[in-house]
């Protein structure tokens, strides 16, 4: 069955994320996912917040940017979360906007390296192990974690280009696809992912997110159309969805279809009430969704 949730983007005030979660609980929604974009909320303290104040419900990041934090912190703050709220949480990497990376001094002249020293890095930590490494980006002298988790959690990788795509497949343990891509895009990073994943001998289960646009009422069209006009994604065909819940429960099945083993609704810049998207989307379109 697809899996069915919603963004609460970092472009609203962290204020505003306690009203959203409460109606993601009451509601039944399934996972509700939260972005670290620099320079507004931190993700994992607005993770943390939503999990204590919720019992049931699932919380994503997707993103957090690899190269913003010390490999040995990342894993602190995932072992931490994941001991207190165990299967509750979904941790996404990915490189960063290069821009802002460039801005806080932490861009890579290698992305993909370090992507790839990050991750394995983490994941040893995850595992327990003692972890001595000195690459291009990640030095770590003896270090190992005093409270790793009972099992190592997975970790997804947000990733749009093809060499990220099937570095992704290679090293994560599921990949987040942007709102950019169509049911055809999808379908294209699924067969990267698979290359990557072939490449390193895997056969294990791997996930892949995808993020939707997606809006609702009588003005959803127009909403619709401006918020792909900003995201400079306007002539791209079949992105979004914009209507009922039918109309939206469609789009969703297509990126099942496609591939996509969970759909999270992407709300608009000037979405007015986030609340009621976060319920839409749990008692309407969710029933639609197989």
């Amino acid at each position: 069955m697809t899996t069915l949730g919603v963004v609460f983007r970092p472009q609203f005030p962290p204020e505003r994320l306690p009203g959203v979660v409460r109606a993601a609980e009451e509601s039944g929604l399934e996972e509700l996912w939260l972005w670290e974009d620099c320079f507004f909320s931190g993700g994992v303290t607005s993770m943390a917040a939503a999990l204590a104040w919720t019992s049931r419900l699932r919380l994503g990041i997707g993103i957090l940017p690899l190269p913003l934090r010390n490999v040995a912190m990342t894993a602190m703050e995932v072992a931490t979360l994941d001991r207190l709220f165990p299967g509750r949480t979904v941790f996404g990497f990915g490189h960063g906007a290069q821009e802002w990376m460039a801005q806080v001094g932490a861009k890579p002249a290698s992305p993909l390296t370090s992507m790839r020293e990050h991750l394995t890095a983490l994941k040893s930590l995850l595992r327990g192990e003692r972890v001595r490494v000195s690459g291009d980006y990640v030095r770590l002298d003896d270090v190992a974690l005093d409270w790793p988790p009972p099992a190592a959690p997975k970790l997804y990788v947000g990733a749009t280009k093809p060499r990220s795509l099937r570095l992704s497949g290679e090293v994560a343990d599921g990949t987040i696809i942007d709102q950019a891509h169509n049911a055809d895009a999808v379908r294209r990073a699924r067969a990267l992912v698979d290359e990557g994943r072939a490449a390193a001998g895997r056969t294990d289960r791997h996930p892949l997110v995808v993020y939707l646009h997606a809006t609702t009422g009588p003005d959803a069209k127009a909403r619709l159309r401006k918020e792909l006009e900003i995201w400079g994604t306007d002539t791209v065909p079949g992105l979004g969805a914009a209507g009922d819940a039918e109309t939206v429960a469609q789009a969703v099945r297509d990126l099942a279809d496609a591939g996509a083993d969970s759909v999270i609704l992407t709300h608009t810049a000037d979405e007015p009430d986030v609340e009621a998207l976060v319920r839409f989307a749990a008692e309407e379109v969710r029933p639609l969704v197989t």
